[in-house]
């Protein structure tokens, strides 16, 4: 093969010092028969599956969630488990430091829960009352205020307004009463009346005569 390249390159006859008389034989190799050639293969290999993703127990968030009726409840549990010192009696001339005062001693965790929603149990004392239907009151934890006993802490009521909205009055048996929560002393005519008032929305379940 490589007598007749060499000869291909030179030129032409045999005047060439050396040349060969005798033709090159067989056939030139063109594109044509490389490219026809057969190209080994590599053994196919299989492809390692990707693992599964694993199975976890905790079905979707939206499964889990369950309904809820109403707000969550708060009792005095959590609002009365606090000592809680009055101020002196008479009208304070500094009513902005009797109020920081007061506030000071209510715990972070109480001070928490205001301006949030709940359903908060008790007993209601009426305040204003018009044909059995009230729209002031207060929601007690117990009914010595009511009746006779020991008086309440300043921490075992709240202040309940319904905003024009009358509901019906119940005497001497727990209410649930739904509504926005307030945190913090309030004073009229310069004197400490209360730690908790309620924007009242409705009774839940009312207690059946």
């Amino acid at each position: 093969m490589w007598v007749g390249m060499l000869t291909g390159c030179g030129p032409a006859g045999s005047d060439r010092p050396g040349a060969s008389a005798t033709p090159a034989r067989g056939e030139p190799i063109v594109g044509e028969q490389i490219a026809s050639r057969p190209v080994p293969t590599a053994s196919p290999v299989t492809p390692i599956a990707a693992p599964a993703p694993a199975i976890t127990s905790a079905p979707p968030v939206a499964a889990v969630a369950t309904k809820t009726t109403g707000y969550p409840a708060l009792g005095f549990d959590r609002l009365a488990a606090y000592n809680f010192v009055l101020p002196e009696d008479g009208a304070p001339t500094n009513q902005t430091a009797a109020l920081e005062q007061a506030n000071s001693q209510i715990p972070a965790v109480v001070k928490a829960l205001d301006a949030k929603r709940f359903a908060i149990k008790g007993f209601m004392l009426p305040l204003k009352v018009d044909a059995g239907e009230v729209t002031e009151f207060l929601l007690m934890k117990d009914q010595s205020m009511c009746c006779y006993g020991n008086a309440p802490r300043i921490n075992e009521w709240i202040s309940v307004k319904t905003g024009g909205k009358s509901i019906k009055a119940v005497m001497d048996q727990p209410v649930s009463i739904e509504g926005t929560l307030h945190v913090g002393a309030t004073r009229e005519n310069g004197y400490l009346v209360g730690l908790y008032q309620m924007e009242g929305e409705r009774m839940v379940d009312p207690p059946a005569n």
